[in-house]
C-alpha cells in the first residue's frame, strides 16, 4: 500500500472509531495514547521534553491521558509525520519550520538566511507576539490541520563535510543536503554549493555513499545522527537559525474537552520552556564530544555569506516585509 493510501486508510478508520466511541478518541473520560513522533533518538532534547509531558499529563490525569512516543523515524520523515498528525493516525509530532513551510507559507519568514542576528533574538521574537501570532496562523490555517502547541530551539546551522567551509568560493562544486523547501535550496546556491532537497532519513547514507558532499545542521543534530563519523569538518556559516514546532492533531484536538486542550496548552507551555533548557545544555555537551570524536571546528566568514545570500531575502522577504521589520525591531 502507498503511503498516501495507508494514511487515508489510517485517517478513515479513527474517525469512524471516533463516531463509535471507542475508548480512547471519542469520550474524554476514556482513556488515551497520543502517540508523538520525532526523527531523533531517545535521549534528544525535542523527544525528552515531550516525553516528560506525558508523564505531566499521565500524572495530572491519573493515567487518563499517556503519550507512547516513537523516536528516530520509526513513523518516517517530517512530511510523513505532518500528514499522519493531519489525518489523525498521530497526534503530536516536532516539526521544523524548515518542512511547515510550505504547508504554511507564512512561516517562511523563519526560513530565510540570517534573519535573526543570533540565538537570543529568535527566542525573543518566537516568546514575544510576533511568535504567538505566526503559531495561530498555523493552527487557524484551514490547510494546516494542525494545531500548533508551542515552539521548541534547534539551534544555529552551519555546513560539515569534508574540508573546512570559510567563504562562499569554498561550496564551489559541492552538494550539499538541505530540507525540502526552494528556500534552503536557492539559499545554498547562493552561498556557493549546489543545494540538494533530500529526506532526512536517507542523509547518512548519501553522505556515506558521496551521493552528497555534506549537509547543514546544528551540532547535537550531527552527533545523534552519527554524521560525524561521515564528515569531520564543521564549518560555522551561521546562516540559518530555525526554531521548530510541536503540532497536535486538529483531528483528535476536536475530540478533547475544553478542560483537556486547556491542560494540554499548560503542559505544552512549559515543555517549550524545559526543552530549552536541555536544548542548551546538548548543544555544550555535543561540541564537546564531536571535537572529541575528531570533528574540527573552524570559523567561517559570515559576513561574505551574508552578502552572497542577500537576493534570497530581496526575493523572498518581499511579501513579509511589515514583519521582517517588526523582527527587526525586537530587542
Amino acid at each position: 500500500m502507498k503511503r498516501r493510501e495507508f494514511v487515508k486508510v489510517c485517517g478513515s478508520s479513527l474517525a469512524a472509531a471516533a463516531a463509535a466511541g471507542m475508548p480512547g478518541l471519542g469520550r474524554a473520560q476514556d482513556k488515551m495514547v497520543w502517540k508523538a513522533s520525532d526523527v531523533h533518538p531517545l535521549g534528544y532534547p525535542t523527544v525528552e521534553a515531550i516525553q516528560r509531558m506525558g508523564k505531566k499529563l499521565e500524572t495530572s490525569t491519573n493515567g487518563r491521558i499517556s503519550i507512547q512516543m516513537f523516536p528516530s523515524m520509526q513513523l518516517g520523515g517530517e512530511k510523513e509525520m505532518i500528514e499522519q498528525a493531519q489525518v489523525g493516525a498521530l497526534q503530536i509530532a516536532r516539526i521544523s519550520v524548515g518542512a511547515m513551510g510550505p504547508v504554511v507559507d507564512d512561516l517562511n519568514v523563519f526560513n530565510m538566511p540570517f534573519i535573526f542576528r543570533d540565538e537570543a533574538h529568535m527566542r525573543k521574537v518566537i516568546d514575544g507576539p510576533i511568535g504567538q501570532d505566526l503559531l495561530d496562523r498555523v493552527s487557524n490555517a484551514p490547510t494546516s490541520r494542525l494545531i500548533v502547541l508551542g515552539w521548541m530551539d534547534a539551534g544555529t546551522r552551519n555546513v560539515y563535510c569534508d574540508r573546512p567551509v570559510t567563504k562562499p568560493a569554498d561550496l564551489k562544486g559541492m552538494k550539499i543536503r538541505t530540507m525540502g523547501n526552494p528556500i534552503f535550496v536557492e539559499t545554498m546556491n547562493a552561498m556557493g554549493g549546489n543545494g540538494v532537497a533530500m529526506g532526512f532519513n536517507e542523509l547518512y547514507q548519501a553522505m556515506q555513499t558521496g551521493v552528497v558532499d555534506g549537509a547543514e545542521n546544528n551540532e547535537p543534530t550531527v552527533l545523534a545522527q552519527n554524521h560525524y563519523q561521515v564528515k569531520k569538518v564543521y564549518s560555522l556559516t551561521g546562516h540559518l537559525i530555525i526554531p521548530e514546532i510541536f503540532v497536535f492533531s486538529k483531528r483528535t484536538w476536536e475530540l478533547l474537552s475544553k478542560d483537556d486542550q486547556a491542560m494540554l496548552r499548560k503542559v505544552s507551555r512549559e515543555a517549550q520552556m524545559e526543552q530549552r533548557q536541555l536544548w542548551d545544555a546538548m548543544v555544550r555537551d555535543a561540541e564537546t564530544k564531536l571535537k572529541g570524536f575528531g570533528v574540527q571546528f573552524v570559523k567561517a566568514d559570515k559576513e561574505a555569506f551574508y552578502k552572497a545570500t542577500q537576493p534570497i531575502r530581496d526575493k523572498y522577504g518581499a511579501k513579509y516585509a511589515a514583519l521582517l521589520k517588526r523582527i527587526q525591531e525586537t530587542a
